[in-house]
């Protein structure tokens, strides 16, 4: 058993700079004794916190990976970068990456290899963007329910992007995209049924927010909204992801209605190294925190694909 609302024994919290400065937050896991699996790099989506994975990262370690997990900055317990503490705000998505890629050079430089990068929903988008730039060079890549698209009105990308940024014209950008009319700090009641079919684990999320308040994070301002078109955009422009030549696994299921599941299945035929793992009814966008029967064989998919493209050596 794995208790989901307690930092594991063995793993350790701790801090990390930034190129400017910033402080951000990570958790590592040293690794089983015997020969190391290799290193796995976790990164979670917007608004989101490595204390929902713990799960994930735990088996990690036990089936022997050296395992981190960081913050994105201004997030979770890595501050804000807007005028409150609940918006998520980001000036642009570069600033994310070229943090991934210190982030990268560093910890590869201090882990057994091989190495693997981890990541879900805009975490996921983050990473595409740093291989498709040649910021990051894995040996595998591993993809929850990556943003390489959002699930919202079908009209054309730049349309998009064009209201987007005029809604940053007429008003602060830094203001919320959207309501968030429940208590600070309490999920919204409909929010689960977008989530997961667990509501045990669905219910760990409060936990950790309730007792680490610093995790608390609400919608995002429409600079994000703006600058996630923007980035979008990247990720769609000819010969992008074509590019991106280590092998890639996307877990997606036709049922997100955060994330646009018709553009993670585009990603992957895009990608010459890519394979995807397509889910249905029976999973919403937190595939790794889903039932028990859906997250096995999440899991065990997982585990197959690294074992096949980074076998142990």
């Amino acid at each position: 058993m794995i208790d989901r609302r307690a930092i594991p024994p063995q793993a350790h919290e701790s801090t990390w700079a930034a190129a400017d400065g910033h402080v951000i937050r990570r958790i590592d896991w040293p690794g089983q004794d015997g020969p190391p699996r290799g290193s796995i790099l976790f990164l979670p989506g917007r608004g989101d916190f490595y204390e929902k994975y713990l799960e994930s990262l735990e088996e990690w370690h036990r089936a022997g990976w050296r395992v981190t997990a960081s913050d994105w900055r201004g997030q979770a317990g890595s501050g804000r970068l807007g005028k409150d503490a609940v918006t998520g705000h980001v000036a642009d998505f570069g600033i994310w990456i070229a943090d991934l890629a210190r982030l990268w050079e560093s910890w590869v430089a201090e882990t057994p290899g091989p190495h693997v990068l981890a990541a879900h929903s805009m975490g996921g988008h983050l990473v595409l963007r740093a291989l498709i730039e040649r910021r990051v060079r894995p040996d595998a890549v591993v993809l929850s329910a990556p943003m390489t698209g959002v699930s919202g009105p079908p009209l054309p990308l730049p349309l998009l992007h064009r209201v987007a940024r005029m809604m940053c014209a007429i008003g602060d950008p830094t203001r919320q995209a959207w309501k968030w009319s429940e208590k600070p700090g309490e999920l919204p009641a409909a929010r689960a049924n977008l989530l997961t079919h667990d509501p045990d684990r669905y219910a760990d999320e409060q936990w950790w927010r309730d007792h680490r308040p610093q995790l608390v994070m609400g919608p995002a301002s429409w600079r994000w909204v703006e600058r996630a078109y923007a980035s979008w955009r990247m990720i769609e422009a000819p010969g992008a992801l074509e590019a991106v030549d280590v092998p890639v696994l996307i877990v997606s299921t036709s049922s997100d209605e955060l994330v646009s599941h018709p553009a993670n299945v585009r990603a992957a035929a895009r990608m010459p190294r890519a394979e995807l793992l397509v889910l249905g009814d029976e999973a919403h966008h937190e595939v790794l925190r889903e039932v028990d029967t859906v997250r096995g064989r999440v899991m065990a998919t997982i585990a197959d694909f690294l074992d096949r493209v980074v076998p142990a050596r």
